[in-house]
């Protein structure tokens, strides 16, 4: 079902100017009890077309239209139960207990006039609420995220059954419109891609290709910050199977010296995020001639670095956003900016991409110097390297690459004591991560098998040098996020 993402702000005539067949408010930070807190038009609930509120989506509904919003008493961050009304039109499938992924602090403690609660958990009594009449219909939950059981089936009744959307957008019709987007924005123009090896930069690259043919130039930057032998992979997979125009370039020196005594992890990001900018422009201008840069720039790299449409809240600068000087004369290419990670995936098998490059897990654009808690060092890089292989290694051999989000080893800024043999040992600490989620904006901790992690334990303490612990993070995001750093 096609959607468009507008900013609060926007009118309400604006809106209805483009026949919206519904309306979904969607979750965000602030309170409505904040000063300056994101407000939308009030008209929007005189349109006559049905509104759905998510979290703070609905705490807003409720006190625009007569309700009490107040502190919860107990905050919510994570799995909780509601019970539903199932002969709710949003909930007509559904069981009458779901477990849902809560993330609020705040509540409606007294209901608009004309609405009726149709859901409640233990800490909040109106977990879900409808005023049929004015065709309102709101969640405290989110039903957007892997972690809410049904939740889809929750957004789908309410664009099939209460806004009758027909649900006849494909994957295959955006390719063809993308790539006519591309075609025309570009013209007669060159245009130069930077190539991370991830599905994003990839399927961003076979896009634009396939508009304009060979007028797409690719470069690979080595920053010395891969995991192992991964450069050498990346260059060899591109060269085998993709008919791809690649330049690599190998600027570890670089990278790793402007990175001594370095240990805030933003100033991490904006560092590498630097380089790579000045590596990949003078890569560029040795090359030849370009108009255009494109990036494979997702929704989340927007929504998490910068607030693009609306007041969301930075949470770490990404590479790909907001971070080009103004001396480059690249005018962006940027055809995923609109989609999340699993949509990517999708768009790449209709590419026709084999599995190695669309199942690859996410890799931080700034490497394992974000996984490195503390000062970056080659010594320190080849701990995590080898740690970071056999987490890899493991989950592949238990069958849990693909059920996984993301799952990898971090360096700890911390050494403890340890006994190998009979000697005392004062030595590093490796953390564990791996995380299930859909699109990498929230994410719960996997449950991993007991003899995976086991396995994993025994494996690095053994074959690492300079290891004599690992630790299993068992954190959600929220209210943690997905990297450490």
């Amino acid at each position: 079902m096609y959607a468009e993402i507008l900013p609060f702000q926007t009118p309400a005539s604006e809106i209805a100017g483009r026949q919206p067949v519904g309306i979904i408010l969607s979750g965000g930070p602030s309170s409505v009890r904040d000063d300056g807190a994101p407000r939308c038009d009030a008209a929007i609930f005189e349109l006559g077309v049905p509104v759905l509120g998510i979290c703070y989506g609905m705490q807003l509904m409720a006190d625009m239209l007569g309700g009490v919003v107040e502190p919860a008493p107990e905050r919510e961050f994570g799995h909780a139960t509601v019970q539903v009304d199932t002969t709710s039109s949003l909930f007509a499938p559904l069981p009458e207990a779901v477990r849902v992924w809560a993330s609020h602090g705040d509540l409606v403690a007294s209901l608009p006039p004309g609405f009726r609660a149709v859901g409640t958990s233990d800490n909040a009594p109106v977990a879900a609420m409808e005023n049929v009449e004015r065709r309102c219909y709101a969640l405290l939950f989110h039903p957007e995220v892997a972690h809410t059981e049904r939740g889809v089936d929750i957004l789908e009744q309410f664009a099939a059954t209460v806004c009758g959307c027909d649900g006849d957008w494909t994957m295959t019709s955006f390719l063809d419109e993308a790539t006519a987007r591309v075609a025309e924005q570009v013209g007669d123009g060159r245009v130069v891609c930077g190539l991370s090896g991830g599905v994003d930069s990839t399927v961003a690259a076979m896009l634009i290709q396939r508009a304009i043919g060979d007028r797409l130039t690719c470069i690979f930057v080595d920053n010395g910050l891969l995991r192992l032998n991964e450069a050498a992979q990346i260059e060899g997979r591109y060269a085998e199977q993709l008919a791809l125009t690649v330049v690599c370039e190998n600027a570890t020196d670089r990278f790793l010296g402007a990175l001594v005594g370095v240990v805030d992890p933003e100033q991490k990001r904006k560092i590498i995020g630097g380089i790579f900018i000045d590596v990949f422009e003078e890569v560029a201008g040795r090359v030849g001639h370009f108009d255009f840069l494109a990036q494979g720039t997702l929704y989340p790299d927007v929504i998490e670095s910068v607030s693009v449409v609306g007041p969301s809240v930075p949470i770490k600068s990404h590479h790909n956003v907001g971070g080009l000087p103004e001396r480059l004369s690249f005018e962006l290419v940027e055809p995923l900016r609109a989609l999340f990670k699993d949509e990517v995936r999708r768009l790449g098998e209709e590419l026709g991409l084999d599995e190695l490059f669309v199942w690859r897990q996410p890799f931080p654009g700034p490497g394992l110097a974000v996984r490195i808690l503390g000062e970056v060092t080659e010594a320190r890089l080849a701990i995590l390297r080898t740690a970071d292989a056999i987490v890899a290694d493991e989950v592949r051999r238990f069958g849990w690459y693909r059920r996984l989000w993301q799952s990898f080893a971090i360096l700890l800024p911390i050494q403890t004591v340890g006994v190998m043999g009979d000697e005392r040992t004062y030595e590093h600490v490796i953390a564990i991560r791996a995380v299930d989620s859909r699109d990498g904006m929230t994410a719960d901790w996997a449950r991993l098998p007991d003899d995976l992690l086991a396995v994993i334990s025994s494996r690095i303490v053994n074959e690492v040098r300079g290891v004599n612990r690992v630790v299993y993070d068992i954190s959600s995001k929220p209210p943690s996020t997905i990297e450490w750093e």
